[in-house]
This record gives C-alpha cells, structure tokens and sequence, in this order.
C-alpha cells in the first residue's frame, strides 16, 4: 500500500515539479523576475524531492515526516503562485492552471498524511 500511494504521489509531484520548472524559466526569461521566482522553484520543486525521499522511508513515522514535509512545501508553493498572481507576474489563466494543480497534489498529500499518521 505505502510504495503504490509513494508512487502516485511522486508522479504527481515529479509533473508539478516540471511545470514549476517552466514557470521559473519563463518568469526569468519574459518577466525578469528573479526573486519571487526562485522562491516558487524551491518550493515547488522540494515538494517531489521530499515525496521521493518518503518512498524510501525506514518506518510508518519516517514517511509520514516526509509526506508532511512535502504538504508544508506545497502550503508554500501555493503562498508565492498567489503573490506572483496578486502582482500580475502570471496571468489568470496561467494562475488557475497551475494553482488547480497546486491543490490537488495539496489534497493527495493531506489525504496521505492523516491515513499514515502515528
């Protein structure tokens, strides 16, 4: 059970993580934007670093430590794609996009951490 819900959530992390990866680059490159940008590259990106890790867990508690991890990191991500909203720097259409996405991996992640909880 533990490496099948590791793996979902590492995919869906892993695809995020691109997209953030994108967006960084674009923000860079079309906006000259280089504070807020490598705030929601390191956040967005350690959430799939930290599910990853969790696959490895070597205990009930080590994982859920890093599913919580990663919960805490897409709390974060979702704070800087706001800012990056507020601040016209992404479009509605790019924010809703990416912060739909935001969620869902938030509400996998949540899901995870209460069902795996000590």
């Amino acid at each position: 059970m533990k490496e099948n819900v590791a793996n979902d959530v590492y995919l869906l992390a892993r695809a995020f993580a691109v997209r953030i990866t994108k967006l960084y680059r674009y923000l860079k490159e079309e906006k000259n934007e280089y504070v807020i940008s490598k705030q929601v590259f390191r956040s967005g990106t350690s959430i799939g670093a930290n599910a990853y890790e969790g696959k490895e867990a070597q205990s009930r508690a080590d994982f859920n430590s890093k599913m919580n991890i990663a919960l805490k990191e897409t709390s974060e991500t979702g704070f800087w794609l706001d800012l990056l909203h507020e601040t016209q720097y992404i479009d509605d259409s790019m924010f809703q996009s990416i912060n739909n996405d935001c969620e869902h991996l938030k509400a996998v992640l949540t899901k995870i951490v209460k069902s795996t909880k000590v």
